[in-house]
């Protein structure tokens, strides 16, 4: 095992504050706990704690399958009553609350006046650039977006985006502590609306809707064209590198000419988007609705959890993209487990 010390991070939090109790909120927690993390959560939200409490015993779920590397004793999870008591005596803050940014900017001020001056503070937001959230705070140095996906405690990619006052220690700070609970960060490079991913993925969701307003295809037809084609392609390969590979036998700059050339005759809609009249939003119910068929959305998590599960699964026995990661944290895990 003397090759697992490459993995080994020494900057895995002793505790987090968690502002926000949601789907993201929730997600954190479990990520943390299960590794190990104390986490003092602040959700105001009626149901949040019950909420995040569910979704700890589905993440202690899906880490019992997927992985037989021993877990870490589990931290504690601490109702905080303000933000003052959450941020008190932690390395990191991760801001969760809805996409507002006057209330974003609320929590990280108080956050930022109430934690210790060298307390990384982090926002979840998948949209708003960090130079906003970052106006009303105190030592704004310290504060940059860690984007993640949900289920956060399953989807390792946490994107890491640095404002206009941000100090680049930071996004270095940033990167080994949610690479020492099995995350993979990646910087983005740019300050820009929607980051990278969801940029991405936003485009893939406008065409959706465009093939189900337009009559094309039904929300299960759409769903299935993604599943059983390029879909499972994507834990494997990107979108430009399955497009390069689509011409194998030539150069990449050759093959990035000859499939550019197609793009001049439009077959998507690109950046227009249909209106959400009430007929388009009833049309989305009756379908989304027929496809759930009798699976509540307990069921539906723990299906997701394990499918999920088994693509990682596969990953790693390739070692190929986020199996890496997994590898990465398993060894760490072991490392750990072994210093005790």
């Amino acid at each position: 095992m003397a090759e697992s010390s490459n993995f080994t991070s020494k900057r895995r939090p002793r505790a987090v504050g968690l502002l926000g109790g949601g789907v993201i909120g929730g997600g954190w927690a479990a990520r943390f706990v299960l590794n190990g993390v104390d986490v003092r959560l602040y959700g105001p939200s009626t149901g949040a704690v019950k909420r995040v409490q569910e979704m700890l015993a589905n993440a202690r779920r899906a880490y019992g399958r997927l992985t037989e590397v021993p877990l870490p004793t589990e931290g504690t999870l601490t109702v905080a009553e303000s933000v003052k008591d959450a941020v008190h005596d932690v390395e990191l803050v991760q801001e969760s609350a809805p996409e507002t940014l006057e209330l974003k900017q609320q929590l990280l001020a108080a956050a930022s006046r109430a934690a210790a001056p060298e307390t990384l503070i982090c926002s979840s937001t998948s949209k708003l650039r960090p130079s906003l959230l970052q106006a009303e705070m105190d030592h704004p140095e310290r504060l940059l977006v860690a984007h993640p996906f949900h289920p956060v405690h399953l989807l390792p990619l946490v994107e890491l985006c640095a404002g206009q006052c941000t100090a680049p220690e930071m996004l270095l700070r940033a990167a080994e502590m949610y690479r020492s609970v099995g995350m993979h960060p990646l910087t983005v490079r740019k300050e820009v609306d929607g980051f990278i991913a969801n940029r991405l993925q936003e485009a893939v969701w406008r065409e959706a809707l465009w093939l189900v307003h337009d009559d094309v295809a039904t929300v299960q037809e759409v769903d299935e064209a993604v599943r059983y084609s390029f879909g499972l392609r994507r834990p494997i390969l990107g979108p430009i590198e399955t497009y390069r590979m689509a011409v194998p036998k030539v150069s990449g700059r050759r093959a990035m000419e000859v499939l550019g050339a197609s793009l001049k005759s439009r077959v998507s809609k690109l950046t227009e988007v249909p209106e959400l009249t009430d007929a388009l939003l009833d049309k989305l119910a009756e379908q989304l609705d027929a496809q759930a068929g009798n699976m509540t959305v307990s069921d539906f998590e723990r299906k997701r959890d394990d499918c999920l599960v088994a693509v990682l699964q596969a990953l790693r026995d390739q070692g190929c993209g986020a199996g890496k990661t997994l590898v990465r944290w398993e060894h760490e895990l072991r490392d750990r487990a072994q210093r005790l």
